[in-house]
């Protein structure tokens, strides 16, 4: 493990994704998973998340367009509010949502927008 891109990958995972996320995925954590949560931390948010050639934001799209057409709406859900937080506005999620139900299918747009939709009823909760 690389303490540099671990410290580094948590600081800017927080920074997305919230304290409470991160410390549950933490705290959930067990002798079988622990390494897996590691190489998250060290792998998607160190060495990825922290190259400064994308922004976040900019990262925040394409992790949409890609978890969308994974159809994985759990970590859309989770990223679409992780897009909040970097910025992205209400009328640039729906173009990017647009967007990904024109090119994965109607189907997968209508996830999309359904979880965006909870997400941001909640946040204005």
């Amino acid at each position: 493990m690389d303490k540099k891109l671990m410290d580094d990958g948590l600081k800017v995972r927080r920074e997305v994704l919230g304290d409470e996320y991160v410390d549950r995925s933490m705290k959930n954590a067990d002798a079988f998973n622990k390494p897996f949560q590691e190489i998250v931390s060290e792998y998607c948010w160190g060495l990825c998340w922290t190259d400064e050639t994308l922004t976040r934001r900019e990262r925040s799209i394409l992790n949409l367009g890609m978890i969308a057409a994974l159809g994985k709406m759990h970590e859309f859900e989770l990223h679409f509010r992780g897009a909040l937080r970097n910025g992205l506005t209400p009328d640039e999620l729906r173009a990017v949502l647009t967007q990904i139900a024109v090119y994965c299918g109607i189907p997968v747009g209508v996830d999309c927008f359904r979880a965006a939709k909870k997400v941001l009823s909640e946040e204005q909760a």
